[in-house]
């Protein structure tokens, strides 16, 4: 699942992106409110971890913005603000959970299981593409020759490319979803991870497949 960490204390905000990480979620991480409109309005997020108290924009203006652009993305925040007012302002706001600074990281991690389950149970967590389907909860990829349950990254680069298929996402895109911008990974990584999933799309007998573009990206298509 793909969250975006709202946090302008940096060092918090990777500390906090390592943990969700090694808890299998992609993290996109900003530290304004400005750059978290701007990745709301172009990216696609299974839950948000939003701060208040932000530079350029502040948390609740995000909030509301988000919300009037009928953007239905699980938020949590997270502040320091500790006041009865501010949590009831932050949830008639349209945010679905509220933690207070300073927390235990295992309730973070439960709040946010919460979140994004409740959003998983209220839209369609199976991407399909073709004879193939990709459990967005399970992990599992699946024809009706069989399934698979991937690896965390393998499942990140599947669910990329089912997102969108036909499009072409570059090697640097996948190190910057997947790994992140400070990996210390050569780029034929994405290349050995692709390799991985059309060793089990072929043996799934799958109708599709993974096409590399030389010099511009992969892309999911049909098989011909």
């Amino acid at each position: 699942m793909r969250l975006l960490l709202c946090e302008d204390e940096v060092e918090l905000a990777e500390a906090l992106a390592e943990v969700l990480k090694l808890n299998n979620y992609s993290v996109d991480m900003v530290h304004d409110g400005e750059q978290a409109l701007a990745y709301l309005a172009t990216e696609i997020y299974d839950g948000v971890i939003l701060d208040i108290m932000m530079p350029k924009v502040d948390g609740i203006t995000v909030l509301k913005k988000t919300r009037q652009q009928g953007d239905q993305v699980p938020i949590l925040l997270l502040t320091a603000k500790s006041l009865t007012e501010d949590k009831v302002l932050g949830l008639d706001c349209g945010a679905d959970d509220y933690l207070t600074k300073p927390f235990e990281v295992n309730e973070l991690l439960a709040r946010v299981r919460s979140m994004t389950r409740r959003q998983t149970e209220m839209t369609n967590s199976i991407l399909t593409f073709n004879n193939l389907s990709l459990d967005r909860a399970t992990y599992e990829m699946q024809t009706e020759n069989g399934s698979f349950r991937l690896a965390n990254k393998e499942f990140q680069m599947l669910e990329m490319l089912m997102i969108k298929p036909g499009s072409v996402i570059s090697s640097e895109r996948f190190l910057e979803k997947i790994w992140g911008f400070d990996a210390d990974v050569e780029n034929n990584i994405v290349w050995v991870y692709a390799s991985y999933l059309r060793k089990k799309l072929n043996s799934l007998a799958a109708n599709c497949e993974i096409v590399a573009t030389r010099n511009v990206g992969y892309s999911l298509r049909n098989k011909t």
